[in-house]
């Protein structure tokens, strides 16, 4: 995305992430802007054009990865993907196996999973893990801002092993996706807000609360 379309459009936006524990009041790991990246561009690109997606819902920015491989080099506005998103590599099932959402809780974390395709630079790649986010944790702030709220709760993302089975992986970067912007016959979503942030190990004693707002 060029700069003069987040100049032009005033599309900016801005991440809090805090720690919930079981007992005690939450603690803000993290507060500052985030990365508008050139899939929004490319998605509202369709919108307003009125091409790609058949249903407003094809837009919804409803779906979301967190990762843990960023390397600090990559906060520009044309990263397309995360540097390593859950769930695309789960050890117990084979990178993209049908368990390859383990890594998010599976079945005893709280995070509905979706597994389609996600738009790649030019490329499409099938069997990626995004969670859900709830039509109630999206709140219109005012007319021109919109919050999505991301639970990590206590029972997800706390078994990230990957490369050494003794030691947990933390945390740094997350992701906001479009639906399917391009009105794909299999859903392919599109990257359209990321962000690093610092190491965060996740445990089953707190839930992490990621407060994500877009002012369009």
């Amino acid at each position: 995305m060029n700069l003069n379309f987040t100049e032009e459009r005033q599309i900016t936006g801005h991440l809090q992430i805090t720690k919930v524990p079981k007992n005690g009041p939450e603690e803000v790991l993290f507060d500052d802007h985030n990365i508008i990246v050139s899939g929004m561009r490319v998605g509202l690109s369709h919108l307003y054009a009125l091409s790609g997606g058949n249903s407003i819902t094809d837009f919804h920015i409803d779906r979301f990865q967190v990762g843990v491989s960023a390397d600090g080099l990559t906060e520009a506005s044309s990263v397309y993907e995360l540097s390593g998103p859950l769930g695309n590599k789960d050890e117990s099932a084979g990178e993209g196996g049908a368990g390859g959402y383990a890594e998010y809780g599976g079945a005893a974390g709280g995070i509905r999973i979706s597994k389609n395709s996600q738009q790649t630079a030019g490329t499409v790649t099938d069997d990626r893990f995004f969670g859900l986010i709830p039509f109630s944790h999206v709140a219109r702030v005012n007319d021109t801002s919109v919050r999505y709220t991301i639970v990590l709760d206590e029972d997800s993302c706390n078994t990230i092993t990957r490369d050494n089975p003794a030691v947990a992986k933390p945390l740094n970067e997350i992701g906001l996706f479009m639906k399917n912007p391009g009105g794909e016959d299999a859903v392919t979503s599109l990257l359209v807000a990321y962000r690093q942030f610092s190491n965060i190990t996740k445990a089953s004693d707190f839930a992490l609360v990621f407060r994500w707002t877009i002012n369009f």
